[in-house]
C-alpha cells in the first residue's frame, strides 16, 4: 500500500478485496525527493532514508488551531513550560525554559509527516493522527501515551432505521448477505489508511471506502454511504443524526500523545536530554493532577502508634504511606510531643471520605492543599524510551 494520503482524493474511493489488503491505489515504485535550507530527505519507495540533517536547534510541533492547540498550550503552562510567541499569527515560538527548543505550530497530520521527514523532532497529536499518518513507521515513537486531554475514538456508525435497525454489532454489520464484489458496504472517512486494515482484520471483504469533505454524518442520510467511520466524543452528532455505534466497531481510542522521531532521539544533539525533561515534567503534573495533599494533628504516645492507628484506614495509606512528625511545644519548661502531625497524598475523589477517616481516629486541624508536581525517583515511562531506543 502506498505510504502517502495524497493517493487519495476527495473525490476517490477506495476498494478493499480479499484477503491481500491490496486497496485500489497503484503500488508503482517511486523516488521523490525534498529539500529545504534546513533539512534534506530522501524517500524511496515510501521509505525515509536513514539520517537526518544536522542544525542546532531541537524543533517541537504543535497543533496550530482547535480545541487540541489550546489544550497542548495549557499544559505546557502548566508544567511551566510556557510558549512564547511574539506574533500570534507567526508559525515558530519559543520555550524559554528550554532554551535549544524551537516550537512550530502546524497541522495535526503535518506534524507526523514532518517528524517523519526529520523537519521536526518531537511533537504533540492525537494517537489517531500518529497511527493514521505514520502508518505504523518505525522512526515514530509515543513517548507519553495518555496526556489526558483530546479524548474521543475512532468509531464505525450505521443508521439506526431501514436494513440497519436490528444490526448492533459488527459481526452482524459483517454477515449481512447484500454484501457483494457488485455492491459493497459503502464508507465515508477521513481515515484511508486505519478504515480499510481495520475491515481487512475483521474478515469484512466486500467494502468501499470514500473520502468526503464536511460532516460525515450526513453520508448514509444522503445515500452516498452506507456507513462512516469518524471520531466520536460525547456521541451526541451521531444520534442527533440517527445513527448509532455497534459493538466491535470501535477502531482505536484516541488522546494526545508525545512523540517523537527515533532517528532525532538517537542521532541529534540534546533532543534525548530534552525530551527526558519534557517528560518528567508531564509525569510530574499529571500524576499530581488528582492529588490533594491532606494535612492533621494527632494526639498519640508516640509516631508508632500513631502511623498504626492511620494505616488502619484503607484510604489513609497515601502514596508510600503517611508521614508522621512530632509537633513540639513548650511545657512547664520543658519540650514535649504530645501531637503527631500526619501528612498523606489523597486522590481526590476519595477527598471527603479520608477526611472523616481521619476525625474517626482523633484527627484535627485538617488542612487539604492541592498538589502541582509530583516527582518519582525515576518515571516508568523513561525506561521504556531507552528501553524502545536500544540504551
Amino acid at each position: 500500500m502506498s505510504q502517502f494520503s495524497s493517493a487519495f482524493t476527495a473525490a476517490s474511493s477506495v476498494s478493499l478485496p480479499p484477503p491481500s489488503f491490496n486497496v485500489s491505489v497503484s503500488k508503482r515504485s517511486f523516488i521523490y525527493c525534498c529539500s529545504s535550507s534546513q533539512s534534506r530527505t530522501t524517500v524511496v519507495n515510501g521509505k525515509f532514508d536513514g539520517k537526518i540533517f544536522e542544525r542546532d536547534e531541537i524543533r517541537f510541533g504543535l497543533p496550530s488551531k482547535g480545541r487540541m492547540a489550546g489544550d497542548t498550550l495549557d499544559l505546557l503552562k502548566d508544567c511551566q513550560l510556557s510558549v512564547k510567541q511574539v506574533n500570534p499569527r507567526q508559525y515558530v515560538a519559543q520555550i524559554p525554559q528550554l532554551s535549544n527548543v524551537e516550537v512550530w505550530f502546524q497541522r495535526p497530520k503535518d506534524i507526523v509527516r514532518k517528524l517523519l521527514s526529520g523537519d521536526l523532532d518531537l511533537g504533540i497529536v492525537g494517537l489517531d493522527t500518529v497511527s493514521e499518518y505514520g502508518r505504523g513507521d518505525e522512526d515514530l515513537i509515543i513517548v507519553h501515551d495518555a496526556l489526558k486531554y483530546g479524548d474521543c475514538r475512532l468509531s464505525l456508525a450505521i443508521p439506526k432505521y431501514g436494513i440497519f435497525e436490528n444490526i448492533n454489532s459488527l459481526k452482524e454489520l459483517a454477515q449481512m448477505p447484500r454484501w457483494t464484489i457488485d455492491r459493497p458496504l459503502r464508507v465515508a472517512t477521513g481515515f484511508t489508511y486505519l478504515g480499510p486494515k481495520f475491515m481487512q482484520e475483521n474478515g469484512l471483504k466486500h467494502v468501499i471506502f470514500s473520502t468526503a469533505d464536511g460532516a460525515l454524518e450526513a453520508a448514509p442520510a444522503m445515500g452516498i454511504a452506507d456507513a462512516i467511520l469518524d471520531l466520536v466524543s460525547s456521541g451526541t452528532t451521531l444520534r442527533e443524526n440517527n445513527l448509532k455505534e455497534i459493538e466491535g466497531g470501535v477502531v482505536l481510542e484516541s488522546q494526545a500523545v508525545l512523540v517523537a522521531s527515533r532517528k532525532a532521539l538517537i542521532q541529534r544533539k540534546g533532543a534525548l536530554d530534552t525530551t527526558h525533561e519534557i517528560l518528567e515534567r508531564f509525569e510530574a503534573h499529571l500524576r499530581a493532577a488528582d492529588q490533594f495533599m491532606v494535612t492533621a494533628n494527632m494526639r498519640g504516645s508516640s509516631a508508632k502508634e500513631v502511623a498504626e492507628r492511620v494505616l488502619s484506614q484503607p484510604s489513609l495509606s497515601g502514596l508510600q504511606g503517611p508521614t508522621v512528625s512530632p509537633v513540639l511545644c513548650k511545657r512547664d519548661g520543658k519540650v514535649a510531643a504530645d501531637y503527631y502531625a500526619i501528612v498523606i497524598c489523597v486522590p481526590k475523589k476519595a477527598l471527603y471520605k479520608s477526611v472523616q477517616q481521619l476525625r474517626a481516629i482523633g484527627g484535627s486541624g485538617v488542612l487539604i492543599s492541592p498538589l502541582t508536581y509530583i516527582f518519582d525517583e525515576e518515571t516508568p515511562r523513561w525506561r521504556e524510551l531507552l528501553s524502545k531506543l536500544g540504551l
